[in-house]
């Protein structure tokens, strides 16, 4: 709940570094007024180069909000912070990404059908030169699907922007049988962890006079 900071929050000019209608509600659910501007960073980062799946996702997130910011502030329109998020559907230690054709979508869902599959959204908040990165996951359980319902679901388009190929949120949802973990981490904005991380933040604003600089508290 971030209710005792939003007397600060309010008053902040916060960039989505996304497109994403679905991210853009679920932020604002939260009392946040947000702008979308999405985010020209060409997301060929290689998964090989990282460690975890953690660490890949928040690098593109950071690096999506890298360069919403440049590009804003070299535009004349600096903001007071901008928020990004990068969500990745692993299976058998495999990523999938959005599908890049119909063909790849299926093969996906196909793949997804009667299996558990992890699901990671990584986030960035950066004000200033401060930047917090976090993960969380979610087990997400597929129900088995066959191939009439993958090819009727892929012609109604919701996969093709979808990493993993589906939208829990929408048709794709009646595929899942359950899901362990956070349910809007799976719909691309985990809201417990960023309130959570939001409130740490600006808490530290309360009783202090305006002209108080921001001090991130590491987490």
């Amino acid at each position: 709940m971030l209710q005792p900071v939003m007397h600060i929050l309010k008053h902040k000019n916060i960039i989505l570094a996304s497109g994403s209608p679905r991210r853009k509600e679920l932020i604002e659910n939260i009392g946040l007024k947000v702008t979308l501007c999405p985010s020209e960073f060409e997301e060929n980062l290689n998964p090989s180069d990282f460690g975890s799946f953690p660490e890949f996702v928040e690098e593109t997130a950071l690096q999506k909000a890298l360069e919403v910011e440049t590009r804003l502030t070299r535009e004349g329109r600096p903001p007071d912070m901008v928020i990004a998020a990068d969500t990745m559907v692993t299976l058998d230690g495999k990523m999938f990404g959005k599908p890049k054709d119909k063909q790849e979508a299926f093969d996906m869902l196909s793949r997804l059908s009667g299996k558990e599959h992890t699901v990671y959204t990584g986030v960035v908040i950066k004000v200033n030169k401060e930047v917090v990165k976090f993960t969380e996951n979610t087990k997400v359980f597929f129900g088995s699907i066959d191939e009439d319902q993958i090819n009727a679901y892929i012609e109604t388009g919701e996969p093709m922007d979808k990493a993993g190929g589906y939208g829990i949120q929408g048709v794709g949802g009646t595929f899942v049988e359950r899901v362990e973990g956070d349910y809007f981490t799976v719909v691309g904005f985990p809201l417990y962890r960023t309130t959570s991380v939001l409130y740490k933040m600006f808490k530290n604003f309360l009783n202090m006079p305006t002209c108080t600089t921001l001090t991130v508290v590491p987490f």
